[in-house]
């Protein structure tokens, strides 16, 4: 590198240096392109600093990474993955992550990518810091580097263990900084020590006991809580407002500037008294979609169709084939509905802005804070505390604008923390969506022909698992105006959906030949991985051959996605009388490649198929136009502690793959595998989710009277 900068956006050496204090600092180059996906995500890693790591005094070691933590457990399986190539305990690592100022650039923490991106550029880093580690050993012992070896940061002589120095003796308090731009062989699987052992949480202890801090527990003095006037509706326009009231209350700050519209007061209460004593008269848009045309208007406004995959000639295919089946699905919009709501605490002075944030995007969000503040981006610091929960809710970051602006118009340090109310109504949601599918087999049970068309969600988990000579899939989501309020990324953003209507028309097709829903996917499924997947699931579940409906109350569904082959089943009961579908067992296989925490893989498993039943089984959002109706968990329902069945996770060997992403594979399956195994139960496809109890009493009682 030459001179004060290296290339990732607004880094500065000596600051680093300042931020890191004693201990040896290795800055890695040249890591970014190998580990760029600009393929599904467009961005790259930066070409030269990409990994940071600092050996401190006591030995301990710092890893500084733009990733956040978010409760998936990426602050321990990534400190496992350097502690394996650096050759230290994972205790004596400590994680300093989402930190704009110390950490390098990164796009944010979404789409299951930390591991299968972010952990080979660590690994490399750990693997490289040991290098440069053996060279000054070297010296230091008057060895060979080749006659070294080294155990929980202590670098010894290879039969000679009383010949040793640790990491912490060669770090002496010195700043030094070597940059390692030769290649070093990363430790393979049959030579992992750390990689692969079950870990419990790095922040477990400190989120069990309640110190663990969030962005709105965070106080600063002079603090000032805001409360802003919110819209009654998306697309309401502000006709007259009349503030004097909230002027009164004692100790409030009114704040208008560029149609934003606040509340201030040391006191959150006040505040919140203050802002309800605003008098708006809004205009308000005509309702022209609500939750039950949603469906209609998404083909109508959907725009043209983008085209995923097409093979063999489709149009043929129909022409001819004698049994098609056809069918439509559709699922509404979805809140992320997380724990901990967004919030932000911001303080601009002397030139320079921190934002404490509750965000999965540290480093975009600190670009729109410097763009909208008039700063540049060195002189804006983002600091990313524990999230609790994002599930890619907090991708988007306007709470994070408003204390920003607000802190900069009013002097003083800004805590914005969004009710459960603002919550709901803010949220980007996951898109309602309708899928058009048109398949047919042929009689050996071999699909023909797969026509197959989302509108509203985007193709992810809608790409071909099953051979087919005879293929179309087309996405259509970019017409104007497609949906009547924001919607984003929700955890796998479109594989839920998509998922569940190619899952369901496979099992039509099974049932329609009078053959097993497992043994037809076994006879069409390409992939290799994916196969043993669905093998392992049906060993450990117990799978009991026969078309449906067998009244067994049991289903199978699979996908890939992120890399991780996923296959689940499931056994549930219906109550005709009530409409209600009870979960009781779920086993569910995944190859995701090397597995770095088993106990953490098992838990973004179990977390998934939790979550999934939420959309499966409940979660819907209830709204006229840009009225949303449902602003709390009074009339929105996530899944209870009550609801959670059985769960068997089987993690299959995979030494010879990369790890793969985790936290998502295992909710792509979830309205799947629960839909067939109601359909097994009761005879009953279900077209539309979430399945609620008035749903399935109604379909069952017209199916009883058909």
């Amino acid at each position: 590198m030459n001179g004060e900068r290296g290339g990732g956006a607004g880094f500065n050496r000596r600051r680093f240096l300042q931020i890191a204090g004693g201990g040896v600092v290795v800055a890695l180059i040249g890591l970014g392109a190998r580990y760029a996906l600009k393929r599904e995500r467009e961005f790259e890693y930066p070409e030269d600093l990409n990994a940071y790591l600092r050996i401190g005094r006591d030995g301990r070691v710092t890893v500084f990474s733009g990733k956040i933590e978010m409760g998936q457990g990426v602050m321990t399986s990534l400190a496992q993955m350097l502690a394996e190539e650096l050759g230290v305990a994972v205790a004596t690592v400590d994680m300093v992550m989402g930190d704009t100022q110390a950490c390098p650039p990164d796009a944010g923490t979404f789409g299951s990518l930390t591991t299968r991106v972010f952990g080979p550029a660590l690994r490399e880093a750990g693997a490289k810091a040991r290098s440069a580690l053996f060279g000054l050993a070297a010296r230091r012992l008057g060895v060979p580097r080749t006659a070294l070896q080294v155990q929980d940061g202590v670098v010894s002589v290879i039969g000679a263990p009383s010949r040793h120095v640790t990491y912490a003796d060669l770090a002496g308090g010195a700043k030094i900084l070597r940059v390692v731009d030769r290649r070093v062989a990363l430790r393979t699987p049959n030579e992992f020590t750390v990689i692969g052992d079950p870990v419990a949480r790095l922040d477990g202890p400190a989120k069990v006991t309640g110190a663990a801090k969030y962005a709105g527990d965070l106080r600063l003095p002079g603090m000032l809580y805001a409360r802003l006037l919110r819209p009654p509706m998306h697309g309401a326009i502000l006709m007259r407002i009349d503030t004097s009231a909230a002027a009164r209350v004692p100790g409030a700050r009114i704040v208008q500037h560029q149609g934003m519209i606040a509340a201030l007061h040391a006191d959150p209460q006040a505040a919140e008294v203050a802002v309800q004593a605003i008098r708006a008269d809004w205009s308000e848009p005509a309702t022209t979609v609500d939750s039950e045309n949603i469906f209609a208007h998404l083909v109508a406004v959907g725009g043209s169709p983008d085209e995923i995959a097409k093979h063999g000639d489709v149009d043929a295919a129909r022409a001819r084939a004698p049994h098609r089946i056809r069918s439509v699905f559709h699922k509404g919009y979805v809140a992320h509905a997380p724990m901990e709501p967004h919030a932000a605490l911001a303080e601009v002075k002397d030139g320079r802005a921190t934002v404490w944030a509750s965000t999965q995007t540290p480093f975009p969000t600190r670009d729109h804070v410097a763009e909208m503040l008039g700063l540049g981006r060195d002189a804006v610091r983002v600091i990313t505390p524990f999230v609790g929960g994002g599930f890619g809710g907090k991708i988007a970051g306007q709470q994070v604008l408003e204390a920003a602006r607000l802190a900069q118009l009013t002097g003083q340090p800004v805590m914005v923390e969004w009710t459960r109310e603002e919550e709901f109504f803010y949220d980007t949601f996951d898109p309602a969506a309708v899928v058009e599918v048109v398949s047919a087999a042929d009689p050996s049970g071999r699909i023909a022909l797969w026509d197959y068309a989302v509108f509203g969600a985007g193709p992810r988990g809608a790409a071909p698992i099953y051979a087919s000579p005879n293929q179309r899939i087309v996405a259509a989501m970019s017409g104007p105006n497609i949906h009547p309020f924001a919607v984003g990324p929700w955890r796998a953003p479109g594989a839920n959906m998509n998922v569940w209507a190619r899952e369901s028309q496979v099992d039509l097709m099974a049932a329609a030949l009078g053959q097993d829903p497992l043994e037809f996917r076994l006879r069409n499924v390409v992939e290799p991985r994916l196969r043993r997947a669905l093998e392992a699931v049906a060993a450990a579940f117990g799978w009991q051959s026969g078309p449906a409906p067998t009244r067994r109350g049991q289903g199978i569904a699979c996908n890939i996605d992120a890399g991780t082959c996923v296959a689940t089943a499931a056994a549930v009961r219906v109550d005709a009388a009530t409409g209600r579908v009870i979960v009781d067992r779920i086993v569910c296989a995944q190859d995701m490649g090397v597995v770095v925490n088993p106990e953490g893989a098992k838990m973004q498993i179990e977390g998934g198929l939790t979550m999934g039943l939420g959309y499966t089984l409940a979660e819907e959002l209830h709204f006229m136009g840009g009225n949303i109706l449902d602003r709390n968990f009074g009339t929105y329902r996530i899944p209870r502690f009550s609801w959670v069945p059985r769960i068997e996770t089987i993690l299959l060997k995979n030494d010879a793959l990369a790890p793969q992403g985790g936290g998502e594979p295992a909710i792509t399956t979830t309205g799947a595998v629960v839909a067939n195994a109601v359909f097994d139960a009761t005879g009953v496809r279900f077209y539309r989710l979430p399945m609620t109890p008035v749903r399935v009493k109604d379909a069952l009682a017209t199916s009883a009277r058909t």
